[in-house]
């Protein structure tokens, strides 16, 4: 049996009996800045233990989300028209998109970028459009034209007044004009008149109707809108046949649903035409704003918003595709809540995921007609690991990018394209807590250390003022 002498040899904190310690003013003043510095210490490890670290390394792109890319954007043209804006794809594998509809929403603009009304819903031209005679032997004139001057008054007296806003004439609309003028006598009969605009005189007569492309037929309607609006009539875009017979057809459907004797719209007929197949409202303002989202592979290729009709053609010297971006972005959409807990713990992430956020790219025409304005983005993947429990755990995933813009002059059809090119290569930045323990062991080593620096301090101390009385006392005598 092991005796209790024997165990009292293996203390390490041998007891010395209180009658041979004595305190100390300066041992006291001591032990004060020592316990203030140990405070001290604690808490700065404390903190440290407290804050997330984070480590970043680049390595192959290893994405989970698949083999494609969502492009969300918001972007607004003053100069625009919804009626011909088209959001076009294509890549460096061949995959072209064009006039893509289905993810895609438009609205018109005025100047101030302020919406002028709901949603602008483009019907797709499913057939090619029949133009009618290049060359026709006889001249035939059955519309009337059009000028600044008389054309409120014509939409007043007409309770459908079919318009031809042209650069170059079409024999057709005036072969059809003279039919329809033969069976509805516009004296006689009233309830119809074709007219044209000539765009090359009438230039602020086109440009008050949004008028972008060529030959733009509208058709103006005179009913409660006249009393309602204050003269603002009601009118559509028509995108059917151009030849003689898809006109003068399409001209009686319009007719038929109104009754000759008081030349009111009967609103509630349920009457069936080609008319309704190839109409669609006009827009109410000249400018466009586009939005919603494309998918991509993960290749280099491009977005371009243009203006596209078969059945126009396009003035390019008069086009501007200025632009604002309200919003572009590459995956999946973050969440404001996601992004400001990120940012808390890694301030300087997420100021590159939508950098042309806010940004406007206005052609002021210095460098002449036919300007695109070009934008090329690089893109990287970026993903936060947090690591809790020696787990890694995905915290977040987005796409940050650098842009370069310009503007250059082009012989086609201006347009705002966005070239984007994604990196191979990815970012991961990996959250990095401290482990309890090696909080513990820091703060034993500072409270060790202080208390034994503190002790032998005051042991020095003690002892050099002792000797120095001893050699005091030693003069005296």
């Amino acid at each position: 049996m092991i005796s209790s002498s024997k165990i009292k040899s293996v203390d390490f904190y041998r007891k010395i009996p209180r009658d041979l310690t004595e305190a100390s003013l300066s041992g006291a003043g001591l032990s004060i800045i020592a316990a203030l510095f140990m405070m001290f210490l604690f808490g700065m490890e404390l903190n440290n233990y407290l804050t997330v670290t984070t480590s970043t390394a680049v390595i192959v792109d290893r994405s989970s989300d698949g083999d494609f890319l969502r492009i969300d954007f918001n972007i607004s043209f003053p100069s625009l028209s919804c009626e011909f804006a088209a959001v076009d794809v294509s890549d460096v594998l061949g995959t072209n998109r064009l006039n893509i509809t289905k993810t895609i929403r438009k609205f018109s603009i005025d100047p101030d970028l302020r919406p002028t009304g709901s949603e602008f819903h483009s019907v797709p031209v499913t057939h090619f459009i029949k133009h009618g005679e290049e060359v026709d032997e006889e001249s035939v004139e059955g519309s009337v034209s059009l000028t600044a001057t008389n054309f409120d008054a014509y939409a007043h007296q007409y309770p459908i007044l079919a318009v031809n806003f042209f650069r170059s004439m079409k024999p057709s609309w005036e072969k059809a004009a003279a039919i329809l003028r033969e069976r509805y006598d516009p004296e006689m009969d009233g309830r119809v008149l074709l007219g044209n605009v000539d765009c090359t005189v009438e230039v602020e007569l086109c440009r008050r109707h949004h008028i972008q492309a060529y030959p733009s037929i509208r058709i103006f309607r005179k009913g409660s809108d006249v009393r309602d609006d204050h003269g603002h009539h009601e009118h559509e875009s028509y995108y059917g046949d151009r030849d003689t017979d898809s006109l003068v057809k399409t001209m009686e459907g319009l007719v038929a649903p109104i009754h000759l004797e008081s030349h009111k719209l009967a609103l509630d007929s349920k009457h069936n035409n080609t008319a309704e197949n190839v109409k669609r409202p006009a827009p109410k303002a000249g400018g466009c704003r586009v939005e919603g989202y494309v998918r991509v592979k993960k290749v280099p290729g491009n977005l371009i918003i243009s203006a596209r009709s078969g059945a126009h053609s396009f003035d390019t010297s008069q086009m501007n595709m200025s632009h604002v971006i309200s919003h572009l972005s590459f995956g999946r959409k973050l969440s404001p809540k996601l992004m400001s807990d990120v940012q808390q713990l890694i301030p300087y992430l997420g100021g590159s995921h939508d950098r042309l956020n806010g940004r406007s790219f206005i052609n002021t025409r210095d460098l002449g007609a036919n300007v695109t304005i070009e934008h090329y983005l690089q893109i990287v993947k970026t993903e936060v690991i947090t690591r809790r429990h020696s787990l890694d755990h995905p915290l977040l995933e987005e796409y940050e990018y650098t842009a370069h813009s310009s503007l250059s002059q082009s012989i086609y059809i201006p347009a705002a394209k966005f070239h984007f090119e994604l990196s191979p290569m990815q970012v991961v930045i990996t959250e990095e807590p401290k482990s309890f323990s090696h909080f513990i062991t820091n703060v034993c080593a500072i409270i060790g250390g202080v208390f034994t620096v503190a002790g032998i301090l005051d042991s020095i101390l003690h002892n050099t003022v002792r000797l120095m009385k001893k050699v005091e006392l030693g003069k005296n005598f």
